[in-house]
């Protein structure tokens, strides 16, 4: 493990002299590699320095134990070293365990109501607003794509995009149906009642990284349906956008500029194609990274919105762990329940590793 975090202490240390270089900031698509790469050797490279100075402290303080007068001092300064050292370990073998190589891109999200009528698109106007509210607290941006809305306020379908730092590697983990069980503002006698709505996360890709023949395109553009005024409904700014060799669709209508809603939709379909060319490079961490967001079905559930006992389940989790307040989780509070996925994740990881 040592010789592995030396040759990454090396290599961050050459990426930030090569960073140092003004020649590099004549290239924009190097300088972006080389930050990013950067930016995802860092930790590792603080922590193993961070190792490097406690075991240099360790090694002074044993020095020290053949004085009288600062044996003391020497064994309590080795002591305090031993520990940071163990803790340093235990953070190391985390940040070796295999990356995600999608976790520092922004995503694209899509919600969609299912088995429930007019309740489930009712609570998929639930999540796009609690996602809302949590890529806020993150100092995200969200950027919408399109949205088909009822007209008792529920969301049909939405799409949008999420930029911020570590957006994919936090929400990566909300993709698949969210059941939620309460009594329906259309339900008159009182009667709880299921429904579903399904999230699908793909993680936005570079324009460098999936190039797309203009030939294969078929733009088609409309009037928008949704809210926005005159303008939006009168002129023909929404965009649809048909990748015919895979018959991939996509629409945008946002924007009052049918520009924005073409930039919007290439976006999207750029993600949704560079995903499918992962799934066929490599299936097996493909699906790992893929939305598998079932039917829609409320048998198929990764979580369950209990608003009657004001709890949320995971069912990806375990024990006490996988339930949480419902009123913080439903206002944005997700942090919770995404640590314990992503430590859930990492046990098992290292178990993994372990049997390697």
């Amino acid at each position: 493990m040592l010789d592995k975090l030396k040759t990454i202490t090396d290599r961050y240390e050459a990426l930030t002299s090569q960073l140092e270089d003004p020649a590099t900031y004549a290239d924009p698509d190097l300088l972006r590699r080389l930050t990013r790469e950067q930016k995802e050797l860092e930790s590792v490279a603080a922590a193993y320095t961070a190792y490097r100075a406690a075991e240099a402290r360790q090694s002074s303080a044993q020095e020290l134990l053949g004085d009288p007068e600062l044996r003391d001092m020497a064994r309590e300064e080795m002591e305090e070293a031993r520990q940071e050292m163990e803790a340093l370990r235990e953070e190391l073998k985390l940040l070796l365990l295999p990356r995600d190589p999608n976790d520092s891109r922004n995503v694209i999200m899509e919600i969609r109501g299912g088995v429930g009528g007019e309740e489930a698109m009712l609570f998929a106007a639930d999540l796009f607003r609690m996602y809302g509210m949590y890529a806020e607290s993150k100092g995200w941006r969200l950027e919408l794509s399109n949205i088909n809305e009822t007209e008792l306020g529920g969301v049909k379908e939405v799409s949008f995009l999420i930029e911020g730092e570590g957006a994919w590697s936090r929400l990566k983990f909300e993709s698949g149906t969210h059941r939620v069980q309460r009594v329906p503002v259309t339900e008159s006698s009182g009667r709880i009642q299921t429904s579903a709505a399904t999230v699908a996360v793909l993680p936005e890709a570079e324009e460098v990284e999936f190039t797309i023949d203009p030939k294969d395109l078929q733009i088609d553009t409309f009037r928008s349906s949704g809210a926005g005024g005159q303008h939006v409904n009168k002129t023909e700014s929404a965009i649809r956008i048909t990748h015919l060799p895979t018959g991939v669709v996509v629409e945008c209508q946002d924007e009052r500029s049918q520009y924005k809603n073409k930039d919007r939709a290439m976006k999207i379909l750029r993600s949704k194609l560079y995903e499918a060319e992962q799934a066929k490079q490599n299936a097996a961490i493909a699906a790992q990274r893929r939305s598998q967001v079932g039917s829609g079905d409320r048998s198929e559930r990764i979580r369950t919105y209990n608003f009657p006992q004001g709890r949320v389940t995971d069912h990806r989790l375990a024990g006490d762990v996988k339930n949480f307040a419902i009123d913080a989780v439903i206002n944005g509070g997700l942090d919770p329940i995404i640590d314990a996925l992503v430590t859930a994740s990492q046990a098992e990881k290292l178990a993994a590793a372990g049997e390697a």
